[in-house]
């Protein structure tokens, strides 16, 4: 027990990157700021030769997956809270859900495929940390498969862009191997140019000078800045490209760590790309970035002030109103829901980290109206499984859009074709939030909000479930009995539900 207590503040930030995998192992300290325990860096690259073929080929993921085991073991022995990450390559591999699978059993590892927004939002928190509220920042990221731009105020992100433009995925387009012929040259400044363009929306106010938090960045600005300063201008960046280019292979590689000298010019072309894009005039490296931002999450996440966290239905909100979605039914809803999961908790034995999943799904689960009125359910699904919820990864993600899709008709039964892949886990948790979206949504079945209260509660073999009204909320105790047989057969105990008494104010 003591030895358990020596560690509840101890966690684990795993990176599986494009070009590397990354470990830091990190305590939390009184005030908050992080002790780094362990790092560790291979250079495993799981994008290596995915960006031509689709999939990370078998010699590599055997690879991944030996070092992962490894730095599950080093937790293991730390005590670590950890979280394991996945960005760019695994996004776009055909193959990740058979290597997620394989991680999980061979490894022990939960591995998380986070979304470029997802990725974003974690380097500016990472990077930003502790920044004053009103500050401006610009954070530039280049990744083995993309790059993240992000305009900050203090710690919070005022926009985030994510571009499927990265070192090692520029350095195969190009086949980049020796020095790079002018024309060559041209045509990846171009490239990397019009990709940009595409993506990234120049905002008002954005500051002249940036912050470079990859190690790709840290090494082009250290070639490039002059001596004893601290950063590098975009002139610099740009002659930077031209000297790059000119080099050979076996220059660079002398120039540079190994583990980095073939993507280098290709990073280089990327940053200069994305300065002349945002009109920046000056870059500075800085040695935080993603892992920091998970570790600073986990931070967040733990302890009674997690709950207190109220970022993804921020999130959930702001995506229900681009659909024009009916905010007070949706507020409704989710007050209820919550209710009935805080106070039957004894009964449905979900872990806390279920609760955002089940208030964002409420939230969100009537916005497939903006596409079919008849089939919002399934469009529902859609719209959040292809919709950026930052704070949640593709599996988090997964498990709001399957409880909002199953809120009416169909139950999420096991031959479900959408409940079939998931884990026993998984499935269970899906099948209960679906249950408390279901019993909620009756309950505002007029969109009308006439339910003021619920108290809800385990007394022997049923659970009864009291209701309080501001006015007539028959519609309501009508609809929420077509609900108890699937609540019995998930719960295995009848719901009684009763109207009570109005309090006098």
């Amino acid at each position: 027990m003591v030895r358990r207590k020596l560690n509840e503040d101890i966690l684990g930030a795993i990176d599986v990157g494009t070009n590397a995998v990354r470990l830091e192992l990190a305590r939390v300290l009184p005030d908050g700021s992080l002790e780094t325990l362990h790092t560790e860096r291979d250079p495993v690259r799981p994008g290596e030769g995915l960006f031509k073929s689709g999939v990370i080929s078998r010699e590599v993921a055997t690879l991944l997956i030996a070092t992962l085991r490894r730095y599950q073991m080093l937790c293991a022995r730390y005590g670590a809270r950890v979280r394991a990450v996945a960005t760019s390559a695994f996004r776009e591999a055909r193959n990740r859900e058979e290597l997620v699978r394989r991680i999980k059993r061979e490894a022990g590892l939960t591995l998380d495929v986070i979304s470029g927004r997802e990725e974003a939002r974690l380097i500016c928190l990472g990077v930003l940390q502790g920044k004053p509220p009103k500050q401006r920042s610009l954070c530039i990221d280049i990744g083995g498969g993309s790059t993240e731009v992000i305009f900050a105020e203090g710690e919070q992100p005022r926009e985030l862009w994510s571009v499927d433009l990265g070192a090692v995925r520029l350095t195969e387009l190009f086949e980049v191997k020796d020095s790079v012929p002018r024309k060559k040259l041209g045509l990846m400044r171009d490239y990397a140019r019009e990709m940009l363009e595409g993506r990234v929306k120049t905002a008002h106010g954005l500051p002249p000078a940036a912050v470079g938090s990859s190690g790709t960045i840290g090494a082009i600005v250290a070639f490039a800045k002059t001596e004893n300063l601290g950063h590098a201008t975009v002139a610099q960046i740009s002659r930077a490209v031209d000297a790059l280019a000119a080099m050979n292979a076996e220059k660079r590689r002398r120039r540079f760590d190994p583990r980095r000298a073939d993507i280098v010019l290709a990073g280089a072309v990327v940053l200069e790309a994305a300065m002349l894009r945002l009109g920046v005039k000056t870059i500075t490296a800085v040695d935080r970035g993603l892992r920091e931002g998970i570790l600073f999450d986990l931070v967040r996440r733990r302890g009674p002030a997690a709950g207190d966290d109220h970022s993804l239905a921020d999130a959930a909100r702001a995506l229900g109103r681009r659909f024009h979605f009916g905010e007070a039914h949706a507020t409704q809803v989710s007050r209820l829901a919550l209710r009935l999961f805080d106070e039957l908790a004894t009964l449905h034995q979900l872990p806390a980290a279920a609760r955002p999943y089940l208030e964002a799904a409420a939230l969100l689960h009537d916005i497939g109206h903006a596409v079919n009125v008849q089939k919002h359910h399934k469009h529902t699904h859609y719209l959040i499984l292809n919709s950026d919820l930052p704070g949640l990864s593709d599996r988090e993600r997964q498990l709001v859009a399957l409880i909002a899709r199953f809120h009416r008709r169909t139950r999420p039964e096991p031959q479900h074709e959408l409940m079939a892949p998931l884990t026993p886990a998984d499935y269970r948790l899906v099948r209960k939030c679906v249950v408390l979206l279901r019993v909620a949504d009756s309950l505002d079945r007029s969109h009308q909000q006439p339910v003021r209260e619920v108290v809800a509660s385990v007394k022997g073999r049923v659970v009864q479930l009291g209701v309080r009204a501001r006015r007539s909320a028959e519609l309501e105790l009508w609809d929420l009995q077509h609900e108890v047989d699937f609540f019995r057969e998930v719960f295995g105990k009848p719901l009684q539900v009763a109207l009570l008494r109005s309090r006098s104010r």
